[in-house]
């Protein structure tokens, strides 16, 4: 499909996780930073206000990078501001099959229990499904208004990461899987929805006053959210590489020397 005129107007160029970003780079800001020797010793640098907000953004950069694989048949927003405040839909997917909203979840290392009316995350129970089915109602209406014309919209729960899930039963209203289902299940139902139809759903869905009543797309520092997870990411190797001279130390298989020496290397091959 062509490029729209004002598409760096539009949310076709808003970045994946893009609101969940900018609330971690914001809590994260207020902070206090890690001294030399937190550092070296791999303290954790995010922030107990943080952490949530990082785990989310991850989670819905993993969702995105996974809808790339959809092929050029569809179209893939994310991030998309709606109604009057600061609520944001994670990614509205629209293809031959129609329109999709997906709400990420990040579980990472979780079991998740799935029922007809309930899902549980560690055998605790979540709004999930109620809220994806909130937002789907939500994209219709809005969708319908600009379209003048009803729009159905399927809610899509996306879990990342969970160690397990077990189904009893499955809801008839939202749609639950995992990350990698994604693409497959999506690509596998039967096209509705004609090519030049495809084209005006997206024109719709891209501009932004479809969804917001005051629309303000607020650049992202995504390279910052990159430099925020490599050091968490040098920080979590240090750890593990401590953790791996205290066990070898306790061995007596490593001498002090040897222990420096390693952690050093641990630090530059983490940076």
């Amino acid at each position: 499909m062509p490029e729209h005129p004002t598409a760096t107007h539009t949310l076709e160029s808003r970045p994946p996780a893009a609101s969940v970003i900018a609330e971690c780079l914001r809590t994260q800001a207020t902070a206090p930073p890690c001294s030399a020797g937190a550092r070296f010793f791999g303290r954790e640098p995010l922030s107990a206000d943080a952490s949530p907000w990082y785990r989310g953004a991850l989670g819905e950069l993993e969702v995105a990078r996974r809808l790339t694989a959809l092929g050029p048949a569809w179209r893939v927003l994310h991030s998309v501001p709606v109604g009057r405040g600061t609520s944001d839909i994670d990614h509205v997917v629209i293809g031959p099959p129609g329109v999709f909203t997906i709400n990420t979840k990040h579980h990472e290392g979780r079991d998740i229990w799935l029922g007809a009316k309930r899902l549980l995350v560690s055998g605790q129970p979540t709004d999930h499904l109620r809220n994806a089915r909130f937002e789907a109602k939500r994209a219709s209406q809005r969708m319908s208004v600009a379209m003048h014309a009803l729009v159905d919209v399927a809610p899509i729960v996306a879990i990342v990461g969970a160690r397990r899930i077990t189904v009893r039963e499955r809801p008839t209203t939202v749609f639950v899987m995992r990350e990698r289902e994604l693409v497959g299940w999506l690509t596998a139902l039967p096209p509705v929805v004609p090519p030049a139809d495809v084209a005006r759903l997206v024109e719709a869905a891209a501009q932004p006053s479809t969804w917001h009543d005051s629309p303000s797309l607020e650049p992202v520092d995504v390279a910052a959210f990159e430099r925020l997870r490599s050091e968490v990411a040098r920080a979590r190797s240090r750890r593990r590489g401590w953790a791996a001279v205290g066990f070898l130390g306790l061995l007596g298989l490593l001498p002090v020397a040897a222990m420096l020496a390693w952690i050093s290397l641990v630090g530059l091959i983490a940076r």
